[in-house]
């Protein structure tokens, strides 16, 4: 009787044996997932960090890298390097982080509207996608552009560069920071808006731009009102109007294009922060954290809308769903405007 018992109740230890093992699994499974997720949030950065700007040095993008540059690399511990790649409106640079980077968060990109929202309509071919092949982290800025013109033109107001470029004598051209980029779109609004015919002449990057419009050069631009500033107050440039809905805190006697006579003009640009796609959630998150701190310094901030923008911040979520609503936005205006690649 007792070897019976013995024998029957073997079958069944072994069978809860093995049912705590098969339970067991998923639980080990799952703290090694959450593990693997810490791991990665406390492992990056392991490495020096590349700051990618799209853009030639000297333009607006160039500026805002520059000045996170040093905040970055006190907070996370490792180099920051920026790296300018400019090129094709912005498409370069921004193709290089999207299909060429390592997908660890040890490359950023100083991901600017132009390249992420408006060239996907410009250009008949893209050698990135901006909403599969990046992952946004966080949005930087959101920046009105000034409509400046050099000194040697003669004119102070909005309504006397109008009747100038009416007239068609001289004829002007406005200079801007490539196909696609904000300065470019701002010109072709303005055309179809006031009902003038300026010609265009893209530039490989806003500095480039902005230089050949101090020296004379070019004699129009539409730029972001932060990068101009310094030039407006020293009066080596002539501001006429903003592009906002606003005018800007820096210029404030500046009408905006509404104000100035010209009803319905309305454009701004923004700039971010993204990552190749398939980078660790906790990685995207741990430079969310770090750039919302950096913008929570007041010294930060002041330095920062000093520039002409507001600071931004918040979610990776919230940039994204910019990201998408501009590219139809944005989109249409470039298909409306008839704006192409020159």
């Amino acid at each position: 009787m007792h070897h019976r018992q013995l024998h029957s109740s073997t079958p069944r230890t072994a069978r809860r044996a093995v049912l705590r093992a098969t339970l067991a699994v998923p639980l080990a499974l799952g703290i090694a997932g959450h593990a693997a997720a810490q791991t990665a949030a406390t492992a990056f950065p392991s490495k020096t960090i590349r700051f990618v700007v799209p853009y030639p040095p000297g333009g607006p993008t160039d500026l805002m890298a520059r000045m996170l540059q040093p905040e970055l690399q006190s907070r996370l511990g490792v180099p920051v390097v920026v790296d300018n790649k400019g090129g094709a409106g912005g498409n370069t640079g921004s193709a290089e982080v999207a299909k060429q980077a390592p997908a660890d968060g040890h490359t950023l990109l100083l991901a600017a509207s132009g390249p992420m929202a408006v060239n996907p309509s410009l250009y008949a071919s893209m050698p990135f996608n901006p909403l599969s092949d990046l992952v946004p982290v966080i949005q930087l800025s959101a920046f009105p552009l000034v409509l400046e013109v050099h000194p040697s033109l003669g004119v102070k107001t909005l309504a006397e560069f109008l009747a100038m470029a009416k007239a068609g004598k001289p004829v002007l051209s406005y200079a801007s920071a490539g196909n696609g980029t904000p300065q470019h779109l701002a010109g072709e609004l303005f055309n179809t808006t006031a009902g003038v015919k300026m010609g265009h002449i893209p530039y490989r990057g806003a500095g480039p731009a902005l230089n050949d419009l101090i020296g004379g050069q070019v004699n129009v631009m539409f730029d972001i009102v932060g990068s101009s500033l310094p030039h407006i107050q020293a009066g080596k440039l002539i501001p006429l109007a903003v592009t906002s809905s606003e005018r800007a805190k820096v210029l404030p006697n500046v009408p905006t294009m509404a104000e100035a006579g010209i009803a319905g003009y309305q454009i701004t640009g923004w700039h971010g922060i993204a990552v190749r796609a398939g980078t660790p959630q906790a990685t995207v998150d741990k430079l969310n954290a770090t750039v919302n701190a950096i913008f929570k310094e007041p010294a930060f901030r002041t330095k920062w809308e000093a520039i002409g923008t507001p600071v931004v911040g918040g979610s990776a979520a919230d940039f994204g769903a910019l990201i998408k609503a501009d590219a139809q936005r944005l989109g249409k205006l470039v298909r409306d405007a008839g704006v192409t690649v020159d």
